[in-house]
């Protein structure tokens, strides 16, 4: 163990119970406090068990990438994903960490400790607070790759609307990976039903350009090779002109104006008619 780390180790050790309620405190008392988000319980035992662990990691080594300081790594990740979850900051996060300096700072002063040992508590602290900071950012990419997929899934809905009638309402921007989300499951529906029509409604795509025709051609081709036949609706004026005037060949694909034009014709060709009821008269015996 390097000889900087020892004055620090040495108030883990004899003091460690004041240096947590002072670190406590001066978390309770901060105006970044987020009583919203954490109860102080919560807080106060995220505290204790971060000086626990670190105990045996300084009596080891001063490197933080060390195996001696697995543990404290292992409970700053879990400390990262759970605030990232709850809705803190970075810089809040970071906080949480770097925040024991000052209660620690304090008793070094009065130990009268050198220059070279508050030096390496403070490096060390910001390289758990650093550690801290990455470990947020990845936690939250993760939460947003996961609410991403969540949203893909919800605006890819697949829907029966009759007897061997999908229809797969489209909202939004198509690109690659959303394409692909589209026919696989408008694939699987098809497989689960024995559908033999697939109506893809584009009334909520804002434009098309080459790339988004592109992309339904693929859609409607991987369709066919399913055994059911693709009809196009929602199809308005100015994206038929933007159609045309891009040279896109939507040569034997059936297009309707509406989703209800759409399922009418689908319901033709499977021999079935809407046809409306006749009306009750009023009054007994009419």
């Amino acid at each position: 163990m390097a000889r900087t780390t020892d004055p620090f180790l040495s108030l883990l050790e004899h003091l460690n119970n004041e240096i947590l309620e002072d670190w406590v405190k001066e978390q309770l008392a901060a105006i970044t406090r987020r009583r919203d988000l954490m109860s102080d319980a919560e807080l106060r035992e995220q505290s204790a068990a971060l000086l626990a662990a670190m105990r045996p990691a300084l009596s080891t080594s001063s490197d933080i990438d060390a195996p001696a300081w697995q543990p404290v790594r292992a409970l700053l990740d879990e400390i990262s994903r759970s605030r990232a979850t709850q809705g803190f900051s970075p810089s809040e996060t970071a906080t949480f960490v770097l925040s024991l300096k000052q209660p620690l700072m304090k008793r070094l002063k009065q130990a009268n400790a050198s220059l070279d040992d508050v030096w390496s508590m403070t490096m060390l602290l910001d390289k758990l607070g650093l550690y801290t900071t990455e470990m947020f950012q990845k936690a939250r990419e993760l939460v947003i790759t996961r609410q991403q997929a969540e949203m893909l899934e919800l605006s890819t809905p697949v829907v029966q609307l009759w007897d061997g009638v999908l229809a797969l309402p489209l909202i939004g921007t198509l690109d690659s990976r959303r394409t692909q989300s589209v026919m696989e499951a408008l694939l699987q529906r098809i497989v689960e039903t024995g559908s033999e029509f697939a109506i893809l409604d584009i009334t909520g795509v804002p434009t098309v350009d080459t790339l988004t025709a592109q992309h339904l051609i693929k859609t409607i081709t991987a369709t066919r090779l399913m055994g059911a036949e693709c009809i196009i609706s929602g199809i308005r004026p100015q994206i038929a002109q933007t159609i045309v005037h891009l040279g896109v060949d939507l040569g034997g694909v059936t297009t309707k104006a509406s989703l209800a034009g759409a399922l009418e014709l689908a319901l033709k060709r499977r021999g079935l008619t809407v046809t409306q009821a006749a009306s009750r008269k009023a009054g007994a015996g009419a």
